[in-house]
């Protein structure tokens, strides 16, 4: 990705502000999707090589290729590249906005979709229906390639009978706002949803499914990212039920989804597959890329132009706020002791923090860390906080993200501008904007968490 598409007021105005944004392009060009399936897919002949594990296509009477995510079309093309004459059927799903129609998605047998995210809508559960319609066809001698990236989980939606596509809208808006995680709501997720918690495997058995997956969770459990569609789930109705009850959702929740959890409960209705089953005999899950990949490409770009870097995690949960200003802490820690890295310094912490929404504002959770870190980064000479969605869209918004320097402060009081009343009613977004230090990427067809880089020149 082009480094100038990272610099905005602040980063302009510094003399290495422009090595910022090509550490920023460098840790996002390590996860760029196409690049990954190319990597970890290999085509010899006949046989395609994946993680080392062969498989020869001869063997196969047919092979589909199905994908969900936000990076699914670069990932997508890749492999319909590779499969060639081979592939028999394909079909994507990306978030709306996120796909411009080429000449390079033009193969023969491969359906692009898009859909809504993070809440699902009606042409999801359409674009769904026919990738589930085209693999309850498959037949043990079909190979299903199954292509996954962050987002996964909205885009692919198929509620179970006796729950509506609006039950599913109102759950998930509900999660959203009261600052559940990623694998509480995944959690919820699995247990009502066809696709999910391996639903996915079992409407394609008994065909072989090889699921190549760009993670976007913290950690990298493959049982949660896109809420595992190809994996067995190690959750249980009881704890579905429980994260409704952690966060007081029970009279927002839709009480067809609260009496579907409880039956589940109680044995009425079957469990999801668990580790064990046979089903997952004939299914490889692949890790492709990760958030780990990006901070340690990013790391490796910063060495090159001479910063001393280091990762402090990728690791980064918990309230977003809270995490700005742990992050304005370690650059007040650098400033005054070179500690835990000298200047100039670079360091970087990778992870996917939550926000607990009670304002009315407009934002993000990378611009809810930033502006929590305002106050605390006030003064620091030559030091810059960014914190990046690396799908390019942070929350409901057209920002990636933003940036904040020691001067932000300053800069936002000369305009009448106090940072704690804008992270009262969560309205990052409306801080940044006049401030020119909102991130505008547009989509970056990647997705492996965020990023939150701290720089002392």
């Amino acid at each position: 990705m082009d480094s100038a598409r990272f610099m905005t007021r602040s980063l302009r105005s510094l003399e290495w502000g422009e090595q910022v944004g090509c550490v920023l392009s460098a840790a996002l060009q390590a996860v760029e999707p196409g690049a990954a399936i190319k990597k970890h897919l290999q085509r010899v002949g006949d046989h395609l090589i994946v993680g080392g594990s062969p498989y020869t296509l001869p063997a196969y009477k047919r092979v589909f290729l199905v994908g969900a995510g936000k990076a699914s079309i670069p990932m997508g093309i890749a492999a319909a590249t590779l499969l060639g004459d081979h592939l028999t059927a394909g079909m994507l799903i990306t978030k709306e906005g996120y796909w411009v129609e080429d000449d390079q998605t033009n193969i023969p047998g491969l359906e692009i979709f898009s859909a809504g995210h993070p809440i699902p809508n009606e042409r999801g559960w359409q674009a769904t229906q026919k990738i589930v319609n085209l693999l309850s066809t498959a037949r043990a001698d079909d190979l299903v390639l199954c292509l996954i990236s962050g987002g996964g989980s909205a885009l692919l939606t198929d509620p179970v009978e006796g729950i509506s596509l609006e039950d599913i809208q109102v759950l998930t808006a509900s999660l959203l706002r009261c600052g559940a995680n990623v694998g509480e709501i995944n959690t919820l997720r699995k247990h009502v949803d066809r696709v999910k918690g391996g639903g996915l495997v079992r409407v394609a058995a008994p065909a072989t499914v090889i699921s190549m997956i760009l993670s976007d969770v913290v950690g990298d459990p493959l049982d949660m990212i896109a809420s595992g569609l190809c994996l067995p789930d190690l959750t249980t109705f009881e704890d579905a039920l429980a994260v409704l009850q952690r966060y007081h959702l029970f009279e927002e929740a839709p009480p067809k989804i609260i009496k579907y959890l409880q039956k589940g409960v109680s044995g009425s209705i079957p469990e999801t597959p668990k580790p064990g089953d046979h089903l997952f005999d004939r299914t490889q899950n692949i890790i492709i890329g990760s958030g780990y990949q990006a901070a340690q490409a990013g790391l490796e770009r910063a060495r090159g132009l001479g910063w001393n870097s280091s990762l402090l995690t990728t690791f980064l949960q918990g309230e977003a706020r809270q995490a700005g200003r742990t992050l304005a802490a370690i650059a007040r820690q650098v400033d005054a002791t070179g500690e835990p890295s000298p200047r100039p310094a670079c360091l970087v912490a990778a992870g996917e923090t939550t926000v607990t929404v009670k304002g009315g504002g407009k934002g993000g959770r990378n611009q809810e860390l930033a502006l929590a870190a305002v106050p605390d980064m006030a003064g620091i000479q030559e030091a810059v906080l960014v914190a990046l969605a690396t799908d390019g869209m942070d929350g409901p918004t057209a920002a990636a993200g933003a940036v904040v320097t020691g001067e932000t402060h300053l800069r936002a009081r000369s305009l009448g501008m106090e940072p704690v009343e804008y992270l009262d009613r969560n309205d990052a977004y409306h801080f940044f904007e006049p401030l020119d230090d909102l991130l505008i990427t547009g989509p970056t067809q990647t997705n492996v968490n965020d990023l939150a880089l701290l720089f002392l020149g």
